[in-house]
């Protein structure tokens, strides 16, 4: 779409990036002032809404009012004279904050059609409730009827979940022999897999809101139950409790959804919907009242009956008691607005979760429920789980890379046995550049990986790095691993002996490499391996090993 601007603004843009594409517009005299509303058919309305849910409302919110991604609201792009040249310039370009390069993706005409609709008011969404859930729901097989032992000689604790997101699938990979499971029909763009505490079953949930169970002991692994519990998801996970409290584990499964803004509790066995709870709140700072503050993280407690959740847009981490459903406890736990993603330390009693708008780690303290600490790492953090190891300098310590810089972070994480380290970020690590979404290890392996996802240069998101956990102060290694696509996500094998690595295209592969020495060991590519990005190894999954 920028051959419909000024060539000299073009150069600006390749030179120094959209950043400055509005000064550059002034420089060569070019008016760009703002509109009236473009008019857009009843058709028109109905696919521009299905193109802004599929690829911008998860960073820049159902509302528009901002997240990850800046305020789009059709009064902020006005605000800033904002025509359909310039936002169509920065939807097919992206941005150096992390906004892939949409011009990949989408044709001129959808991205004609996105900004002509950004610049209308944003169309009030549905509401929906536990009835509705329920009318979906679908138990495919009922408990009974399932296999009482694997009935297959296959170690599934080593399957691979990989998720097909364009395709509306997930495919299991045997992570022995390469070989292909089976591929299973779920929701539309499928954002993560968390495995069950037994390690039995998948569960799935995609972007449509749709969560699907996925039994892993049958001969042939595939879905027994699904549910649509929202309009837009993002977060799944299960119940990991056994102990004084009562037995939990497989029992019970939660759900986070950015549209309707709440969770739904499931039954772990069948996915039928228990109990339904608003993330509607007020701002812990301004306590101004936040109509989307959405679920974006859940991390399943090992030592209580606790599910972790963040509220995003409110600053918020709420601690679930499940053990009660009736009297369902919660505690709110004011940290910083923004949350995005994050996981557990390596002693799973720190909750680190990255408020990536304020380029900030906040730390919570499962035990005491009270925030510790907050971090700043740089900008943008996006840990995904995140990474956990021993520093042969500083001890224990966690780390994130960010989408705004070519950096991981390393922190210290045991104030008990390093306390002058904890929460503090102890190493900079210079990766190729920012857009990195995922840092990853292994208790076993000797490296640590870092993607670089969104980053807008082609070589440099298609590459990984890998540094060795008794040697950091060396500098990474970098290599480019794919000719074409992104590549994202890192997962180990259950034994930590590989990492395993997506390349996002339609013509879509899963790289292997050996951990030890950092060689290429397999490539899988097959026609069903259509635009895989997250995949999920069982046993690390399970474990909450990262």
């Amino acid at each position: 779409m920028l051959a419909q601007l000024d060539t000299r603004v073009m150069a600006v843009i390749k030179k120094t990036g959209l950043s400055v594409v509005l000064s550059a517009l002034m420089i060569i005299g070019v008016a760009y002032k703002a509109q009236a509303n473009p008019d857009l058919t009843a058709e028109e309305l109905i696919k521009a809404k299905g193109l802004f849910f599929n690829r911008c409302a998860g960073c820049h919110g159902t509302l528009r009012k901002g997240a990850t991604g800046p305020n789009i609201t059709d009064a902020k792009l006005k605000e800033k004279n904002y025509d359909t040249n310039i936002i169509k310039a920065f939807i097919t370009n992206g941005t150096g904050g992390g906004m892939p390069t949409w011009g990949e993706y989408l044709s001129a005409d959808d991205i004609d059609l996105l900004a002509r609709f950004l610049q209308n008011p944003p169309p009030a969404p549905p509401e929906m409730s536990l009835a509705e859930m329920k009318e979906s729901w679908r138990l495919i097989v009922p408990e009974a009827q399932r296999p009482k032992k694997p009935e297959h000689s296959r170690n599934y604790q080593n399957f691979f979940g990989i998720v097909l997101r364009d395709a509306g699938k997930v495919a299991i990979i045997d992570g022995d022999t390469k070989e292909i499971v089976n591929v299973v029909d779920t929701g539309f763009a499928v954002h993560i897999l968390r495995t069950s505490a037994s390690g039995r079953y998948f569960y799935s949930i995609g972007r449509d809101g749709k969560a699907t169970m996925i039994d892993l002991w049958m001969k042939t692994p595939d879905k027994v139950a699904e549910v649509k519990t929202c309009f837009d998801a993002r977060s799944i996970d299960s119940s990991k409790y056994n102990g004084k409290k009562g037995n939990f584990l497989d029992k019970l499964a939660i759900v986070g959804c950015y549209w309707p803004p709440h969770f739904v509790v499931l039954d772990g066995q069948t996915l039928e919907p228990k109990k339904v709870v608003s993330t509607r709140s007020y701002s812990y700072d301004t306590n101004e009242y936040i109509p989307e503050a959405r679920v974006a993280a859940i991390i399943s407690a090992h030592k209580e009956p606790e599910w972790i959740i963040n509220v995003k847009e409110a600053g918020y981490i709420w601690a679930i008691d499940y053990s009660d459903l009736k009297n369902l406890k919660i505690t709110q736990i004011e940290t910083e607005r923004f949350l995005h993603d994050g996981g557990w330390d390596a002693s799973k009693r720190y909750i680190m979760m990255a408020a990536n708008m304020k380029n900030k780690m906040v730390i919570v303290d499962s035990e005491t429920k009270k925030q510790i600490a907050q971090i700043e790492t740089g900008q943008k953090p996006h840990p995904g789980r995140g990474a956990n190891w021993t520093d042969p300098e500083f001890g224990p310590v966690s780390a994130t890379p960010h989408l705004g810089e070519g950096l991981v972070a390393v922190y210290g994480s045991d104030p008990k046995g390093h306390p002058k380290n904890a929460w503090k970020v102890v190493r900079k690590i210079e990766t190729l550049g920012g857009g990195g979404l995922f840092v990853k290890t292994h208790p076993k392996a000797e490296h640590v990986w870092v993607d670089h996802t969104l980053n807008p240069d082609d070589k440099i998101k298609r590459s990984v790095c890998a540094f060795e956990k008794n040697h950091p102060n060396e500098k990474p290694k970098c290599f480019q691993v794919a000719d074409h696509g992104r590549v994202v996500h890192l997962e180990y094998n259950k034994t930590g002996t590989e990492v395993w690595v997506a390349v996002w295209d339609k013509a879509g592969e899963i790289i292997i490499f050996d951990d030890k020495t950092l060689k290429e060991k397999s490539r899988i590519k097959a026609d069903w391996l259509v635009t895989p990005t997250g995949h999920f190894n069982v046993y690390n999954t399970m474990t909450d090993t990262y």
